[in-house]
């Protein structure tokens, strides 16, 4: 075969074109650190490297996400405890307050302090995220959660009324989980349970109008079984009406002897005429601080008796006639217990009949700042789960980040070692097919003529 002159020129250009682009090829890869320049060095690894790159890319907006509901939960976490503080601050002023060897002036510096406190607790309420969302109002970020209205006489503050809704923030924090930054005003400050959170147990007066005349005080008593109770409450007694369903004390006296029987005073529901008391007990001989079971012995009891699993303890001596009351619990604010004591305390306390009424009524807002105190505690606790969730998922974010990493790093990373080595191959190959082009073209026939 024969080869002209223009095929070796040709064949030694092109020799000479492909080392110097092999050579800028490691010269790049080399400067860039990376194996894959383009897709087409490695189109199998370029596509997985790809993959993982979403992944990671997702992984780091679930990170950025974790760190923006950690700081809100944060945020959350450090307004309960201020919440917890000024409820306990509440608390301790009306335990003082129940002393009723203060006087009136006393009891109206104490109603001043609390004003403030309540204030105080509504700017907790009201409290705004970084990015100016209500913490309280649920769903509804924009939206002031909890506003107060005109005082109704013998009111002095206003009821605080809620525009919130009862749901919570959620942000994606992971691939199939969300987390709720925020907690429900509803949850927290509107549905706390009255009395001991099953029944309220209070003074219900003597006769129509007039309140009890005894020195007798009712605590908040306890239930003792919560399936008894829930059961006598609804169905395994057989109340009279199906309206207002309340149990009552109602005490006597005969021959200088205090005894109390338990009496039905449910109602129908309207338009029916209401129905006089039911007696549901025998008249038991009152001791004064002894317990009192909540249990039906008498007709209209179904069976021999109901027992609703709880019982309350009575001090004091009542009057004949006194009676006292013990419903289930419903909801009440806790804004709306401690304007219901500040309005307790500027009330003048005039008679005994009143200080009876009055340590009674306190130790009612007592037992319902207890509750809100527990609420508190319950809501603190759940956001301090999540923030431990939070916590877990960080350290497997990070974990993860490492994975894909070194996982892109052996995709697309170049190997220094063997890139020079094989840049300094090409290099004695380049200057090869140089010299070997030098030495081809300088043969001609014309030299041997």
């Amino acid at each position: 075969m024969r080869i002209s002159t223009s095929q070796l020129y040709a064949a030694g250009a092109n020799g000479i074109e492909r080392r110097q682009n092999q050579l800028l090829k490691l010269q790049e890869q080399l400067s860039s650190g990376r194996r894959l320049l383009t897709p087409a060095d490695d189109p199998v690894a370029a596509a997985r490297a790809l993959e993982v790159t979403q992944a990671k890319d997702i992984g780091a907006q679930y990170a950025r996400n974790q760190g923006i509901a950690t700081d809100r939960l944060r945020l959350v976490d450090s307004q309960l405890t201020s919440l917890t503080e000024v409820l306990q601050s509440v608390r301790s002023r009306a335990i003082q307050a129940g002393n009723t060897v203060l006087s009136n002036t006393d009891r109206q510096a104490i109603a001043s302090e609390l004003e403030a406190r309540f204030d105080e607790m509504l700017g907790i309420a009201n409290t705004r995220s970084a990015e100016g969302e209500y913490l309280f109002s649920g769903h509804r970020g924009a939206a002031m959660p909890f506003a107060r209205g005109a005082a109704v006489p013998p009111a002095t503050t206003g009821f605080v009324s809620y525009a919130g809704d009862d749901g919570e923030r959620l942000l994606q924090v992971a691939a199939s989980q969300q987390m709720a930054t925020s907690v429900a005003g509803s949850e927290l400050f509107m549905q706390i349970r009255e009395g001991n959170g099953s029944f309220v147990a209070a003074a219900s007066g003597n006769g129509t109008a007039l309140a009890n005349q005894g020195s007798g005080v009712i605590s908040q008593g306890s239930v003792l079984d919560q399936g008894q109770w829930e059961a006598a409450l609804n169905g395994g007694f057989a109340w009279q009406g199906t309206e207002d369903r309340a149990l009552q004390i109602r005490f006597s006296s005969a021959a200088g002897v205090s005894s109390y029987q338990l009496f039905d005073v449910s109602q129908p529901p309207p338009p029916a005429a209401p129905l006089p008391a039911a007696a549901v007990g025998p008249v038991v001989p009152f001791t004064p601080g002894q317990a009192i079971p909540l249990v039906t012995t008498q007709p209209p009891a179904p069976s021999a008796g109901a027992d609703f699993g709880a019982q309350v303890v009575i001090t004091g001596s009542p009057a004949a006639g006194d009676t006292f009351s013990i419903r289930p619990s419903v909801n009440k604010s806790a804004f709306q217990t401690v304007q219901e004591m500040i309005d307790l305390l500027r009330r003048p306390l005039d008679s005994s009949t009143a200080r009876t009424e009055f340590t009674g009524r306190m130790q009612g807002h007592l037992a319902g700042i207890d509750q809100a105190l527990a609420r508190v505690g319950q809501v603190q606790s759940s956001v301090g789960t999540r923030l431990q969730t939070l916590e877990d998922l960080s350290d497997n974010a990070t974990v993860l980040d490492i994975q894909y990493q070194q996982s892109l790093s052996d995709l697309v990373d170049l190997d220094y070692v063997r890139a020079i080595s094989d840049f300094t191959r090409e290099q004695v190959s380049l200057e090869a097919a140089q010299k070997s082009f030098v030495a081809i073209s300088g043969l001609s026939l014309f030299k041997y003529l």
